[in-house]
């Protein structure tokens, strides 16, 4: 007997139809004997329009509540989905975030998780219910309602399988698995049998949407086996694990990732001396706004220019910090760019071969796209490009580095 968390996305609960066919799967691998964890998001749809009544109150909505509202559409599967399980003879019990103890700390929206009271669901494992659980949401100290951002279902899920020690953490979603880039995209694109923590961190941190990142943070920090599966058709998904190092035919290069949410802010002309980093950066760090890429160019006639990336919907008040920035530092221009993107290679063949980049490089000069900005780390290079270029360069890529299904 397995102890096995399965997650179900909002596409695959999008309809009543939908949550009578999950629970048909659910009660399959009940009936083999598994103990089951079962972890929701809301119905697709249900989230943008929780949001919208908040934005329709105000401008800009007051944190705890906004998640207190953003929060109930998760509550609203998981109960439609336990009372189907009990129609079919398969006993369940339903539990919202603070009613598991999923205690996070005080970042509404973009709440981290503290500790789990796995007790709950243990009690209900051991008495043969399957338990199902609200996804992206958890509670405060000060039991206030909080959620862990988009995506936070997959967090949950894997941060419950990490605390029961669960044999495996499934992921539910519209696509059979972990592509070598977007299908929707590149035609070629093929479908992964196994992929590494650490590859699919970096895939996922670049513009994957397939896992949220904070997900695969856990799996990678507790050795959660993770696989990611379709949830109406069968099939052997991807299954995210430690690195092999006995696979010796393993590509260099795993998969190619885009982000479209990408914005550059831009200084000229700020002075070249110690701190000025700081300067510049502490303003948009206080206002919870996270920067990506950092480029400073080489300093001269004692100025210098400085460069970073902020996701797309943070580009309008970075730039409104930045203004006073720029006029406390008497730099000499503010320039912004949201009509850029980020595009991607990642492998863990990067370690121990040679010309990847300039490989990238080539192949995008090849179609006359220039590179504005370049990041790298040990099994990535990203680069910042036009966003009108996006899928002409990840075709290319992907082309290029030979990841075209066979």
């Amino acid at each position: 007997m397995a102890l096995i968390v399965q997650k179900f996305g909002g596409t695959s609960v999008g309809t009543v139809d939908k949550i009578k066919a999950i629970a048909e799967k659910v009660q399959k691998f009940r009936s083999a004997g598994h103990q089951i964890v079962v972890v929701v998001s809301a119905m697709s749809g249900e989230t943008n329009r929780l949001v919208a009544l908040a934005d329709e109150m105000q401008a800009r909505p007051d944190a705890a509540e906004y998640d207190t509202i953003v929060s109930t559409g998760e509550q609203v599967t998981m109960a439609l989905l336990s009372m189907a399980l009990k129609e079919r003879g398969c006993d369940a019990r339903s539990f919202t975030g603070w009613q598991l103890g999923m205690h996070t700390d005080h970042s509404h929206a973009k709440a981290r998780i503290k500790r789990i009271d796995e007790t709950p669901i243990r009690t209900a494992l051991d008495a043969g219910q399957v338990a199902v659980v609200a996804g992206f949401q958890g509670i405060t100290d000060d039991n206030r309602i909080s959620t862990l951002g988009r995506g936070g279902s997959d967090t949950t899920a894997v941060a419950i399988a990490a605390a029961l020690k669960a044999d495996e953490c499934q992921i539910y979603t519209d696509v059979d698995g972990v592509y070598t880039t977007d299908p929707r995209v590149v035609d070629s694109a093929r479908r992964m049998e196994t992929i590494t923590f650490e590859e699919m961190l970096e895939l996922a941190s670049l513009g994957s949407k397939v896992l949220q990142i904070r997900s695969v943070e856990f799996a990678g920090k507790y050795k959660v086996p993770l696989r990611v599966l379709h949830a109406f058709e069968d099939g052997p998904g991807t299954l995210i694990t430690v690195e092999d190092h006995n696979q010796m035919e393993s590509p260099v290069i795993s998969g190619i990732a885009f982000n479209r949410d990408e914005a550059k802010v831009t200084l000229l002309g700020v002075p070249d001396v110690p701190g000025v980093a700081a300067a510049i950066l502490a303003p948009v760090g206080d206002a919870n706004i996270e920067v990506d890429m950092v480029v400073q160019n080489v300093g001269e006639n004692n100025t210098t220019d400085f460069t970073f990336t902020v996701h797309k919907n943070d580009y309008e008040r970075a730039m409104e910090l930045l203004e006073s920035v720029r006029v406390s530092l008497n730099a000499r221009e503010l320039r912004g760019d949201n009509a850029i993107c980020k595009v991607s290679v990642v492998g863990v063949g990067m370690r121990s071969h040679a010309g990847v980049a300039s490989t990238m490089f080539k192949t995008l000069a090849s179609e006359s796209i220039n590179i504005q900005m370049i990041s790298t780390s040990e099994i990535k290079i990203s680069v910042v490009i036009e966003e009108k270029y996006l899928e002409l360069a990840t075709r290319a890529l992907h082309s290029a580095f030979d990841l075209a299904a066979v």
